[in-house]
Formats: structure tokens, C-alpha cells, sequence
């Protein structure tokens, strides 16, 4: 039973950190499953308050930059409400419709068509498009360092 244990607590870290990068995965959801498997198997005793709050406080920093990073790359750059929800769109449909690059040309399509529909030039959709993949990069970025910041903290913990 311990082998199966680990294996599903890493096989959920993996799932996680994946999900960083691809948003159809469950990301931070998974790496924090992954905590209640390792207690459900092993034991809930090695964690402590401490621990909940600060693996909890991850999670929710962790939604609420997911999309605010996303939102901040399309606004830095000058785009609007329909630039943004179009990224955001983007960002779930493209893997689907292009498989390869579907994770960047989404995004960056759906802020453009965004920016587009409310009448603005060309230069400055592609301009808004181009801030929504900084966006994406940044949010992956900020997504790859809290989620392994909150594996590194479940091994210091059950170590």
C-alpha cells in the first residue's frame, strides 16, 4: 500500500506541475489533492495547522494570479474587457483546435479578435495580443514557482 500511496501523491505532483503549463489540467487542485492522499494513505499527523494555512494560502494566490496575471498582460498593454475574455477563451480552446502551438497562438488570437470586435486598430490588437501571451508566460511562470514552493514545503513537512 505504501507504493501505491507514493505513487499517486507523485503521479498527482506530476499531474500538477503539468497542469502549470497546460490549463485544461487541474494544476494546483491536483498538488493539493495530493496532500489529502498522502494522509488518507500514511498520516494526517505529520501536518499541522501551519501547514494547511500556508499550503491553503498557496492555492488561493495561486487562482486568484492565475487569472489576474493573465487579465494584467492584455491591460498593461492597452487592451479591453473583450480582449481579455477572448484570451481567456483563447487560452482554453487553442491546445484543442491547434495542438502543437494551440497554448500561445489562442490567447494570443482570441485577444486580438477581441480588441478587434470593439473597433480598435490593428497595430493595437496585435499590440493587446502580444500582451496576453506575456501574460501567459508570466502566469506560468508565477504558477510553476508556487506550486513547486508548495511540493518543496510537503516534503520539508513529511520529511
Amino acid at each position: 500500500m505504501d507504493i501505491l500511496g507514493w505513487f499517486i501523491v507523485i503521479a498527482l505532483f506530476v499531474i500538477g506541475m503539468a497542469g502549470a503549463i497546460y490549463p485544461i489540467l487541474p494544476g494546483v487542485l491536483a498538488i493539493y489533492f495530493a496532500l489529502f492522499v498522502y494522509g488518507w494513505f500514511f498520516s494526517f499527523a505529520d501536518y499541522t495547522l501551519w501547514f494547511w494555512i500556508i499550503q491553503t494560502l498557496i492555492l488561493v494566490v495561486l487562482f486568484i494570479a492565475d487569472y489576474a496575471v493573465n487579465a494584467w498582460g492584455v491591460k498593461k498593454l492597452g487592451g479591453s474587457k473583450a480582449s481579455i475574455w477572448g484570451s481567456t477563451i483563447g487560452l482554453i480552446i487553442g491546445p484543442f483546435v491547434i495542438p502543437a502551438f494551440g497554448l500561445i497562438i489562442g490567447p494570443f488570437l482570441g485577444a486580438l479578435i477581441g480588441e478587434m470586435l470593439t473597433g480598435s486598430s490593428p497595430g493595437k490588437s496585435l499590440k493587446v495580443g502580444m500582451g496576453s501571451v506575456l501574460g501567459l508566460f508570466s502566469s506560468v511562470l508565477v504558477k510553476v514557482i508556487l506550486q513547486l514552493a508548495m511540493i518543496i514545503i510537503f516534503f520539508i513537512w513529511v520529511i
